[in-house]
C-alpha cells in the first residue's frame, strides 16, 4: 500500500479536518502546489482560493481559504488559515 500524508487543517478557532490523504493541493504566493507523499519540506503563504485534500479513500474535501500558512515536513502537512468548506 502506498504511503499517505498525515494532514491537519486548523483555523484559529478549531480543527477543520484531520486524517490521512493521498494529496493536498493549494495556492501559495509562489503558485499552485500539489503535495504528494515524500514531498520536500516547505513553508508557504496561502492566498485566497481553494485547498483540496484527496483523502486516503480517494474522495475529496475542498475548502475555501482566505490566506494562511502551509507547512510540509516528513509526510505531514499542516494548514493554518481562515477557511470554510466549499
Amino acid at each position: 500500500m502506498a504511503e499517505n500524508l498525515q494532514v491537519e487543517f486548523v483555523t484559529p478557532e478549531q480543527r477543520i479536518w484531520s486524517g490521512e490523504a493521498q494529496m493536498v493541493s493549494a495556492r501559495t504566493l509562489d503558485g499552485d502546489l500539489g503535495i504528494l507523499p515524500n514531498h520536500t519540506a516547505l513553508f508557504g503563504v496561502l492566498v485566497d482560493g481553494a485547498v483540496t485534500i484527496k483523502k486516503a479513500d480517494g474522495s475529496n474535501e475542498e475548502f475555501s481559504v482566505s490566506g494562511g500558512f502551509l507547512s510540509v515536513s516528513n509526510n505531514r502537512v499542516s494548514v493554518l488559515g481562515e477557511a470554510q468548506k466549499s
